[in-house]
């Protein structure tokens, strides 16, 4: 399971001719009767949702939570909020940008408030300040691997620099059987997916503003030519799978599982599906990107999809119940693996490589109001979409000799068209 794409700007300003509030609030403010939370968790709606819904009717007496499951959730969402009725609680869809929030969703308080109770709402999905959503669970950054193939290989610390990392994946090839790094490079997101390291090679919350900011971001010494060069240097190396052209995500899965493959750079959400492939699910484990500021790894941690209030909704005391209920006690983002929203949670089991070499777990700041999201822009007018994954196909296939082109030819390239971009952005 991972996140959709973020739809485009068409979209968000037809939403916005349909968003209206309900000026009486719909809600007398006591928690009672009926409300309808819409999900995406088709898998499990009818089992431990089951469970969530019991416990919350048994703790607020005299009220009823219906659940609807939807398989696209982005696509149908996006048609239903065209209307009133996109049910009381939702996850907020990646189409509304920020400030879209206010239209379509109830406030849940102000960033300084909040931010002294949970995990992700100083960037995520607040406008302004104000808080409209509330993450069902977070997720860290670096790589998900198979414990008894390193141990097998002689490896069991977490490599603290790229060459280090690239020793490892050497003696994982010249040791065992397993294909030491998988780039999963047919589907092209999971490529995207080393843009998660971006302020795990810093250690910086700020890495991300400040890379909106920078003309050479492939200039020797920056984040992105450390994680981008570990990337090409495996692959020129022999360190990943034969043919790129066949990978199969879905098949991965079982082939890290069973030690066929023994690493791969993706977010701490692949932990548990991972596990659920694995013959022993105690063999995966969780890696930091292999690199370290003053001593410490790094790793940075976001927020999933985030639950919200229907700015429509005729019962907005009982939805408000259940998103903070949710949120607090029903522990579901423990149970998935993730990190819990709360702050004075612990991190999960799934993350205890993480824990366990000391790694400190960073959120990234916030961006100055006009500058929001300009690295994915310049990115994307440039042709550099970073968590598309196009751009690491092209250096997949320059190093394993498909392309005629050198790495620092790439990176050249990459921050030429990058300083462009950036000129005309301003």
């Amino acid at each position: 399971m991972r996140k959709y794409a973020v739809a485009g700007a068409a979209l968000v300003l037809s939403l916005a001719l349909a968003g209206c509030g309900d000026d009486n609030g719909g809600s007398d403010g006591t928690v009672a009767g009926e409300i309808t939370v819409l999900t995406q968790r088709t898998d499990i709606v009818n089992t431990v949702f089951q469970e969530y819904k019991k416990t919350f009717e048994a703790k607020y007496p005299g009220t009823t939570v219906k659940f609807e499951a939807i398989t696209d959730y982005e696509g149908e969402i996006r048609i239903r909020m065209n209307t009133r009725e996109y049910g009381d609680v939702l996850l907020i869809p990646n189409s509304v940008t920020a400030d879209m929030l206010p239209t379509f969703f109830e406030p849940l308080g102000s960033v300084d408030d909040l931010e002294k109770k949970y995990r992700f709402v100083r960037s995520e999905q607040s406008f302004e300040g104000t808080v409209y959503g509330i993450a069902i669970t977070g997720n860290a950054q670096g790589f998900v691997y198979n414990k008894r193939v390193w141990q097998q290989a002689g490896v069991t610390a977490p490599p603290k620099t790229p060459a280090e990392f690239l020793a490892a994946l050497t003696a994982i090839r010249d040791r065992t059987d397993a294909i030491p790094l998988y780039t999963n490079y047919k589907d092209k997101w999971p490529l995207g997916q080393w843009e998660g390291a971006r302020g795990a090679v810093s250690g910086d919350p700020e890495a991300g503003i400040k890379l909106g900011r920078d003309d050479a971001p492939w200039a020797p010494g920056k984040e992105h030519f450390v994680l981008d060069s570990l990337l090409f240097d495996a692959v020129a190396q022999g360190l990943t799978e034969p043919d790129p052209t066949t990978t199969n995500w879905e098949q991965s899965k079982g082939l890290l599982g069973s030690g066929k493959v023994a690493t791969m750079m993706l977010g701490s959400w692949s932990i548990v599906q991972m596990q659920d492939a694995a013959p022993e699910p105690t063999d995966i484990g969780y890696l930091p990107f292999p690199h370290q500021v003053n001593g410490k790894f790094h790793t940075v941690m976001g927020g999933d999809y985030k639950n919200a209030i229907n700015i429509n909704s005729k019962n907005k005391a009982t939805a408000r119940a259940w998103v903070d209920w949710f949120a607090n006690e029903s522990n579901y983002a423990v149970d998935q693996g993730g990190i819990s929203p709360v702050i004075s949670q612990a991190m999960p089991a799934t993350l205890a490589d993480l824990t366990a070499a000391d790694t400190e777990f960073i959120e990234l700041a916030p961006a100055p109001k006009g500058e929001e999201g300009l690295a994915d822009k310049v990115g994307n007018e440039a042709e550099i979409a970073l968590y598309d994954g196009a751009y690491r196909q092209r250096l997949v296939d320059a190093a394993r000799g498909a392309r005629n082109e050198t790495r620092d030819q790439i990176f050249a390239d990459l921050n030429r068209k990058w300083a462009e971009t950036r000129a005309k952005l301003r």
